[in-house]
């Protein structure tokens, strides 16, 4: 257990049974009351956002979560398989995790998992990836408006806009959180 005043932003701390990653945690003295801190916190199976205020000499249990690099293998049904870069460990990682991202996920890339006690809690895709379109319809000449956009699908199968000069077997860097095509490759 450690005290209220060694928790950072960015800690997970296992707080009314459940792990809540710290958002935000501000030290706040107001006027001729007590001091204490206000926590921002979002739990990290649900994503809800909890508030709450800490005393200065409050106890509190930081988990210990181990973040580490692994390659992304496959998927196998509700699960990817990753791999440890070291020691080639393979693990299941729930889909949910990664959240809208994992749609960009392709065999051998990088990604970055959470544990907590050999549990899975937070995994996160790169904030890019560099996919090949395979399908898009040709641009027909003269169509060049400014910022029009068509319809392509990338190699995982996911359909995103891109500008109209790109072209199937096209490489494009696309955002993995918002699914936007960002440019492309050469």
């Amino acid at each position: 257990m450690a005290k209220a005043s060694e928790v950072k932003s960015g800690n997970i701390l296992r707080f009314n049974g459940e792990l809540v990653s710290v958002e935000e945690y501000i030290h706040r003295t107001p006027g001729n009351l007590r001091a204490f801190y206000q926590a921002r916190m979002r739990n990290v199976k649900t994503g809800k956002l909890v508030e709450y205020r800490f005393r200065v000499d409050e106890s509190v249990e930081i988990a210990r979560v181990e973040t580490n690099d692994y390659q992304y293998l496959y998927e196998d049904g509700d699960y990817f398989v990753v791999m440890d870069n070291s020691s080639y460990e393979q693990f299941n990682i729930p889909k949910f995790l990664f959240g809208s991202s994992a749609r960009f996920l392709k065999e051998g890339m990088n990604v970055v998992v959470a544990f907590e006690s050999d549990e899975p809690i937070m995994a996160s895709a790169p904030k890019s990836v560099e996919l090949e379109i395979t399908y898009t319809e040709p641009a027909v000449k003269g169509d060049t408006s400014t910022n029009a956009l068509k319809k392509a699908t990338v190699e995982t199968g996911v359909e995103i806009n891109v500008p109209l000069f790109i072209n199937q077997g096209d490489k494009v860097k696309v955002d993995t959180t918002t699914g936007d095509y960002m440019e492309r490759v050469k």
